[in-house]
């Protein structure tokens, strides 16, 4: 960090705790000055081959299955240009500029750490743009994940040449456009660097950091929404004593278990019914730290393979200048990305899963002890009846969503590509189910909130009386039918601006890496 406006990039050390403050907050970049000697060697090498006329992959060859074909020395330049206007095959609607601007990042990561064989100036190129806001239009979908995100990150390099689409500081221009109004003059690759900038999984792996940000995000709303529910519901905190989630052992069960009971503590509701003769709670509300501490797990793993990836090399070839070698290899073949993905998928789809069956429980008067559908008069007004119904629906959707991705694979490039991971949908479709667990779990919130304030006079915990006046703040209590879909989006738009993250636990570390 050079000061609050500005990020040192010193290239492979990124830690999650970067990444996310480069995906939330629009921070400008400069590189480490350390690294262009390393750059700069890359890059000699590949010229070295060159001018002793060798015949390397990548640099002086056709790609994928024309691998075979050797360019002359004096076409180079024109076949790294012809391969990022041809790889620029993408479709569907534009990546987010916040997704694009990480994506920016993890490709000036990589290529900076000096194994690519390009030039500092074009690395430079790209640092500049991203600090002037300028993000190239790339479409969503065109990518298989092997050999890297090929098209959507010839979308992106092609911004460098003056070709594509481009949003400057919000407004869309041609990239020729934009690049004049910036004062920078198109590109003119050289040998390998059309590659270097095409081949790598930054695009999955942004989109698979994004969809890990927001589930953590959802994550922890769904902790809040379910602890209130086990007072609202008049639950048991039993089930979250430590002796019980030690002697299994799993870190993630014993974590949630803590906090669960750290929020409840002290809650005068539950005091009230100390010695009730409920014997069991449903599974929903007592078997959480079991289902939600799992999310954890996986997520801390999915989260530990995306940050290393975020600092991984994943052209090919690698340019090794010490040795003066360039080895061939399948660093772009994002299936770390693809299985991370998957895993964060089946977590959200769960969490998503179990806020629902609270939700259930809430409305219905014989299991929760509360008015029907939370609401009074029941049958003159409907309550909480059909924002139950919409949590359901999302709850399903995502059921069809979390079906692994990594499992899939169709042979590309006349059968040479012949095994690829998927990466780049698995990741994109994180944020779809981000969406619909988040709104599962901001209707909980709102149904959890409802319960507790029809429990009065009787209090909740002083933590969970926190949560409460936010919830409060954006949406009042249901005294009778109303339009509900604004009050759901409000409490999951508290959600998206990372207030249970930022603000709730901020002094807590629930994701480990």
């Amino acid at each position: 960090m050079v000061d609050d406006q500005t990020f040192l990039l010193t290239p492979g050390t990124l830690t999650l705790q970067d990444l996310y403050r480069l995906w939330r907050v629009d921070q400008g970049l400069t590189l480490d000055p350390r690294c262009f000697a390393g750059i700069d060697g890359s890059a000699a090498c590949v010229q070295r081959i060159l001018d002793e006329g060798r015949v390397v992959y990548g640099i002086n060859t056709g790609f994928g299955s024309l691998a075979r074909t050797t360019i002359p020395s004096d076409q180079v330049g024109e076949l790294q240009r012809r391969l990022v206007l041809s790889h620029s095959a993408g479709i569907g609607t534009r990546l987010d500029d916040r997704v694009v601007r990480l994506v920016m990042i993890l490709k000036i990561n990589a290529l900076a750490r000096g194994y690519s064989g390009i030039r500092g100036e074009v690395i430079e190129m790209l640092v500049h743009l991203l600090n002037a806001g300028a993000y190239p239009v790339v479409p969503s979908k065109g990518s298989v994940g092997a050999s890297g995100d090929l098209a959507p990150l010839a979308h992106l390099s092609a911004a460098l040449l003056g070709e594509g689409r481009v949003r400057l500081q919000g407004e869309e221009l041609d990239a020729k456009t934009a690049l004049q109004r910036l004062g920078l003059q198109a590109m003119e690759l050289r040998a390998k660097e059309g590659l270097a900038l095409l081949n790598g999984t930054q695009v999955s792996t942004a989109l698979g950091l994004e969809g890990l940000f927001r589930a953590h995000d959802v994550f922890l709303a769904a902790l809040v929404a379910g602890a209130l529910s086990v007072d609202a519901a008049l639950g048991s905190d039993t089930p979250f004593d430590p002796r019980i989630h030690a002697v299994r052992g799993q870190p993630g069960q014993i974590a949630v278990a803590e906090l669960l009971g750290r929020l409840i503590a002290g809650s005068g509701i539950r005091g009230s019914h100390l010695d009730c003769d409920r014997v069991q709670d449903p599974y929903s509300l007592r078997c959480q730290p079991q289902v939600m501490g799992a999310a954890l797990d996986v997520m801390n793993a999915a989260a530990g393979m995306l940050e290393r990836e975020a600092n991984a090399v994943s052209d090919n070839p690698l340019v090794f200048a010490a040795e003066g070698d360039v080895l061939s290899g399948g660093n772009f073949h994002a299936e770390p990305v693809a299985m991370a993905a998957d895993m964060i998928a089946i977590a959200l789809a769960e969490i998503g899963a179990l806020s629902e069956r609270r939700i259930a429980l809430l409305t219905d008067a014989h299991m929760s002890g509360l008015p029907a559908f939370l609401v009074a008069d029941p049958g003159l007004n409907s309550g909480f009846m059909i924002a139950h119904v919409t949590a359901a629906a999302l709850a399903s959707e995502n059921k069809g969503l979390a079906h692994p991705a990594s499992v899939d694979s169709l042979p590309t490039s006349a059968n040479q590509e012949d095994h690829v991971s998927m990466a780049t949908h698995a990741a994109r479709r994180l944020a779809a189910m981000a969406e619909n667990s988040g709104h599962v779990v901001a209707t909980e919130l709102l149904a959890a909130a409802q319960g507790i304030d029809l429990r009065r006079p009787l209090e909740t915990s002083p933590r969970l009386k926190d949560a409460m006046r936010a919830l409060r703040n954006e949406v009042p209590f249901l005294d009778q039918d109303r339009a509900m879909g604004a009050d759901i989006s409000a409490i999951h738009d508290l959600l998206e601006r990372g207030w249970f993250r930022d603000g709730y636990f901020a002094a807590e570390t629930i994701l480990q890496h």
